[in-house]
C-alpha cells in the first residue's frame, strides 16, 4: 500500500516516544525520525560504547529535544532492566512505542547452547511482552491514543533451517501483534507488526550482542537487495492506524509473502524439511561442534 509518511505528534498529541534497539541501524533511525517530528525520544538500547556514541550524536543534532538514555539487556529473561525503563519514563506519557531490538542466532540446533537460545528469545520476544504490557497498560489508564509497533521479519512466515529460534520468535512478535491490535483498535491504540527486507546493519553480526555467527548462504543471498536502515522510518509511520497491520516492506518480503500465498505454509515446510540436506547450508553447519 503507498500511503504518505505521517506526523504522530499530531496524530496522537503525542510528547514522548521510546524506541528499542536504537543504538544503530533501525533503531537509530527511528529514533532520528521521532525527534524531527519533535518528539523526546528515550532510546534502550544494550550499555556499549556505540550507543552513548548515537545518543550524543541525536542530542547534538536535537539539542531542543529530550533525548533520555537507558542501558537494558533485554536478552535478560527476569525483566530486571524493567526498573530503568520505569525511571526514565516517571510520570511522562510515552504514545509511541517502537520495540525493535532483535538479533539473529544461526547454526544447527544443537551446535547453540540451550542459554543462548533463550537469550534470543527474551531479546526477541519476551522483552516485547514486558514493554508492551506496561506502555499498553498506563495509555489505557490514561485514555491515550497512540502506537506500538514492533520490528518483525518474513522470517515469521517461513521455515528458518539454521536460524530456528529467530524464526520463531518473529512468529511470535507477529502473531502477537496481529491479535492485540484487535483489541486495541477500538480503544485508539494502534498496534502493528513491520516486516523490512533486509537491511544494512550490524543485525547479521549479532547486533551488538556477544553472539559467534555461522554464515548463512542463503540470507546473504537476500542481503544482496538490502537497503540502508534510513529508509525505512517513513515507511514505517505511513502504515501506522491505517495500513496492514501485519506490513511486509519491500520486494524481498513481499516476494516471500507472495511464494507463501501460492504454495501454504504447510507445503513450504515439507519441501523444506525435504531439501534442506541438499543446500551448501546444511553442508556447511551438520560437521560442526556445539559453541562454547
Amino acid at each position: 500500500m503507498l500511503l504518505p509518511s505521517q506526523n504522530l505528534k499530531k496524530k496522537y498529541g503525542a510528547k514522548w516516544a521510546l524506541v528499542t534497539g536504537s543504538s544503530s541501524g533501525i533503531g537509530k533511525e527511528l529514533a532520528r525520525t521521532l525527534l524531527k517530528q519533535e518528539l523526546d525520544v528515550i532510546l534502550v538500547a544494550r550499555d556499549e560504547p556505540l550507543f552513548g556514541d548515537t545518543v550524543a550524536e541525536l542530542s547534538q543534532q536535537f539539542p531542543s529535544r529530550k533525548v533520555v538514555r537507558v542501558n537494558a539487556n533485554l536478552s535478560d529473561g527476569t525483566g530486571v532492566w524493567m526498573e530503568g525503563v520505569k525511571a526514565a519514563v516517571g510520570d511522562n506519557d510515552v504514545q509511541c512505542v517502537f520495540l525493535n531490538a532483535g538479533y539473529i542466532l544461526t547454526g544447527m540446533f544443537e551446535q547453540n547452547a540451550v542459554g543462548a537460545h533463550l537469550a534470543n528469545l527474551h531479546c526477541n520476544l519476551t522483552s516485547n511482552i514486558w514493554l508492551s504490557h506496561f506502555f499498553y497498560e498506563r495509555m489505557l489508564a490514561k485514555q491515550l491514543r497512540g502506537c506500538i509497533v514492533f520490528t518483525s521479519s518474513s522470517a515469521s512466515y517461513i521455515p528458518n533451517p539454521f536460524a530456528v529460534m529467530y524464526g520463531a520468535t518473529k512468529s511470535g512478535v507477529s502473531a502477537f501483534a496481529a491479535s492485540l491490535a484487535c483489541e486495541a483498535r477500538p480503544r485508539g491504540i494502534h498496534v502493528h507488526s513491520i516486516h523490512p527486507s533486509p537491511v544494512n546493519s550490524r543485525f547479521t553480526a549479532g547486533g551488538g550482542n556477544q553472539v559467534q555467527q555461522r554464515k548463512i548462504e542463503a540470507m546473504a543471498a537476500f542481503y544482496k537487495f538490502a537497503s540502508g536502515p534510513e529508509v525505512l522510518p517513513q515507511k514505517f509511520l505511513s502504515h501506522i492506524g491505517r495500513g496492514a497491520i501485519v506490513a511486509d516492506l519491500g520486494g524481498v518480503s513481499v516476494g516471500l509473502r507472495l511464494v507463501i500465498q501460492l504454495l501454504g505454509y504447510n507445503t513450504m515446510a515439507l519441501l523444506t524439511a525435504l531439501t534442506a540436506h541438499l543446500t551448501p547450508d546444511y553442508q556447511t553447519h551438520v560437521s560442526k561442534t556445539k559453541k562454547a
